[in-house]
């Protein structure tokens, strides 16, 4: 038996979501130590104290299954959102509910609309239920609004529109969005994927427009501003009426105990937040400082991480970085085949990326 000729052929052609390499396979690998990870947009600086005194309460009870309905994180979310919990849909990590919603609203006659360079888990999903990707052409490497508006058809049911995007770190401004929305039609669904929403200065509270415009979905993370990477914890914020037919397909404990109880713990770490921001911003200066003393072009990001043109294939400057100890994350994959998207890090990680990044670049010219 061929497993391959049961399975559904938009399965068998999906190419699997590809993560960050770990640093425990690099050492395997290339037996080396001391190695820094700048590939999955990660908060360098570790889970806070309330959040690891959480943990550690919540661990007691790891012979109960979790609340299937996370009360708790409900109940804070609702609060600093101003929001009714009927409206919150919890996943494991976000991209559980980007799957959710796409099974949900989603069939193999529809079709899915999402940008040029935008987060790779769109055209998986779209993929998987059969349905058909329709890929606007990017502008100035992010979301070309008026681009996606004339894609849009009688076939269309979701679109997908990530604020700021990954791998790019470009951002949308609050009037685009907006005119963006009355532009269309109630019966699509709008996710606004905003991942990392915390490291931006918004100029208007996205979560307002939920009374305005029920097809919008926003979806968020506790991943990266929130540092909870590995506990994988995520939610969208609806309407009460699409947060009803898309926790209908939800697994009930699709979110653990101890994740829910960090999460709760680190929505209210408000210094945590702050200190987070002011890292990353200086992170990012440094970045962008040492790119332009290599005479390197880059996207300017309003995320965790910068993409940066290295003028010669990535993969090869990467794997020169791995050699030296600094995973990275090339961007072939999303159709940057010259670009290296790297995590701000630590002040001492990111000049240490940028030593490695100058020697590889002065063996690729040797």
């Amino acid at each position: 038996m061929n497993a391959c000729d049961l399975a559904l052929p938009n399965i068998t052609a999906l190419k699997p979501y590809q993560p960050g390499k770990p640093i425990a396979e690099l050492e395997r690998e290339l037996g080396i130590k001391n190695i820094i990870k700048l590939a999955s947009n990660e908060n360098p600086l570790g889970p806070s104290e309330a959040v690891l005194a959480a943990i550690a309460t919540a661990t007691k009870d790891v012979t109960r299954y979790p609340d299937g309905n996370g009360f708790s994180l409900k109940a804070a979310i609702a609060d600093k959102y101003q929001l009714d919990h009927h409206q919150i849909t919890l996943g494991n990590g976000s991209n559980d509910v980007l799957e959710l919603l796409a099974r949900t609203f989603v069939s193999a006659q529809d079709e899915v609309i999402f940008s040029q360079y935008a987060f790779a888990v769109y055209p998986l999903v779209t993929q998987a239920i059969g349905a058909k990707s329709v890929i606007a052409g990017a502008k100035d490497y992010g979301h070309d609004l008026d681009a996606m508006q004339r894609l849009v058809t009688g076939k269309t049911k979701l679109i997908f529109i990530a604020n700021p995007n990954n791998p790019t770190g470009t951002h949308l401004s609050s009037e685009a969005l907006l005119t963006f929305l009355d532009q269309t039609p109630e019966n699509i669904i709008v996710v606004l994927d905003e991942a990392y929403v915390e490291y931006t200065t918004q100029t208007s509270n996205t979560v307002d427009w939920l009374r305005r415009y029920p097809n919008l979905v926003i979806t968020r993370t506790f991943s990266k501003a929130y540092g909870l990477a590995a506990l994988r914890v995520g939610y969208s914020l609806s309407s009460p009426a699409v947060a009803d037919v898309v926790n209908r397909i939800r697994q009930p404990f699709n979110v653990n105990s101890i994740a829910l109880a960090a999460a709760t713990a680190a929505l209210g770490d408000h210094d945590y937040i702050a200190q987070t921001k002011q890292a990353n911003e200086l992170g990012m200066q440094q970045f962008e400082l040492g790119f332009q003393a290599l005479g390197l072009d880059f996207i300017p990001s309003k995320g965790n991480f910068i993409c940066v043109g290295v003028k010669t294939k990535a993969e090869t400057v990467f794997h020169s970085l791995l050699q030296q100890g600094v995973i990275t994350r090339p961007v072939g994959n999303y159709g940057l085949p010259q670009h290296l998207r790297i995590s701000i890090g630590h002040e001492s990680e990111n000049q240490r990326c940028l030593d490695a990044l100058t020697m590889a670049l002065e063996l690729k010219h040797d």
